[in-house]
């Protein structure tokens, strides 16, 4: 029989993650990341508790769908994303490996690579996500044709 405060920290621990989601992804939509998918991540656990969430999960994965759609309607989207997303991966290598500061870099030492490997390991991660949600795009979009979601008024 579980403690009834289990259920109680339970609950906190999955808002928290919930917010914490929400949060990361509205960051998301300015840094790289994948911001809508994160902020539908958190909406789908705050909405075991909220009605409010509950009604915002559609709206947001439509817009996520159709953005994962138009991400590779063309075969230069295509391209530039896949590029992007392993220059990012390399970026990472390069903070985990944390050569020294060059001869031509004018600040201070410390201020080359600042975050060292963790910062290396979330830049990889990062990327690697990014080619997983292209990977999946591609699929589902461009080799299934599965229909882009439309949006409904009742979305806005």
């Amino acid at each position: 029989m579980k403690a009834p405060g289990a259920k109680v920290v339970r609950r906190v621990l999955l808002e928290a993650l919930g917010w914490i989601l929400v949060v990361g992804g509205i960051a998301g939509l300015i840094l790289p990341g994948p911001g809508l998918l994160m902020i539908f991540a958190g909406l789908v656990i705050l909405s075991q508790e909220y009605e409010w969430a509950e009604r915002r999960l559609e709206p947001v994965k439509v817009r996520a769908l159709r953005g994962a759609a138009e991400g590779v309607e063309t075969w230069l989207r295509v391209a530039l994303s896949s590029a992007l997303a392993l220059g990012l991966v390399a970026c990472g290598v390069l903070w985990i490996w944390s050569p020294p500061a060059p001869s031509w870099w004018p600040w201070a030492d410390s201020w080359w690579l600042p975050g060292g490997a963790p910062t290396g390991i979330t830049q990889v991660a990062s990327g690697l996500i990014a080619l997983g949600l292209l990977v999946y795009s591609y699929r589902r979009f461009r080799v299934l044709g599965e229909p882009v979601p439309e949006l409904t008024n009742d979305d806005d």
